[in-house]
């Protein structure tokens, strides 16, 4: 099993894997990196939103301020948040329209909802919530393209973004193997690219990723 995402994440990945029996190959096509950026400004935030694991670890490298509220796409980004210390987390439990409606329901509407996250976004999340609330994108990291090739045997391969997902057409085509993507969005790039067979996750995070190796091929 290919493991294509950036470190850490690409090692926990690999870790549960093996747990379930496969045999886990990292060669990340993407890595992260921090934006050199001053501390925030939290005058007038009234609440985090985080999308991703990597924008947690990025702006908590930043300050040290844990008091504003912190609201999260999923479970692991919301572990990811308690354990930087921040005390008030809300996870959505899924996709972003969930954390889109949890903001709506619960987050504080007199001040500005801040959105640590990449510089090239997958999904506009202040433009999710602009007739709503007040929200504003802070770039804290970006994914830059490793260079990396297909490794020399594999049977299946995980993808986690968008991003990846246009990194790995470039590398095709392929002789048959399975690629097994955590959205819809993340298997769009890969349409019509030759030798790859698309499962497709039932929902976007990664126990229904690994879940769907099990799942019949599909096409997109």
């Amino acid at each position: 099993m290919w493991v294509t995402r950036a470190e850490p994440g690409a090692g926990r990945t690999a870790d549960r894997l093996a747990a379930l029996g496969f045999e886990p190959v990292i060669a990340p096509l993407l890595a992260i990196r921090a934006l050199p950026r001053a501390a925030p400004d939290l005058d007038g935030v009234a609440a985090l939103a985080f999308t991703s694991r990597n924008g947690v670890d990025a702006y908590a490298a930043l300050t040290d301020d844990r008091r504003p509220p912190v609201f999260t796409v999923g479970d692991a980004t919301a572990e990811a948040a308690r354990s930087a210390g921040f005390a008030r987390v809300r996870s959505a439990g899924g996709a972003l329209g969930d954390l889109v409606r949890l903001l709506v329901e619960t987050a504080p509407h007199a001040g500005l909802v801040l959105v640590p996250g990449a510089l090239e976004p997958s999904a506009d999340l202040p433009a999710l919530l602009s007739d709503r609330l007040e929200a504003r994108a802070s770039p804290v990291y970006e994914a830059v393209g490793t260079g990396t090739g297909a490794p020399a045997d594999f049977d299946a391969v995980l993808v986690h973004s968008p991003r990846a997902g246009r990194a790995l057409e470039a590398l095709g085509p392929f002789s048959g193997q399975v690629a097994v993507a955590i959205s819809g969005a993340a298997s769009a790039p890969l349409t019509g690219v030759a030798g790859l067979k698309i499962r497709i996750a039932s929902r976007p995070d990664e126990t229904a990723l690994l879940a769907a190796l099990g799942n019949p091929e599909r096409r997109v």
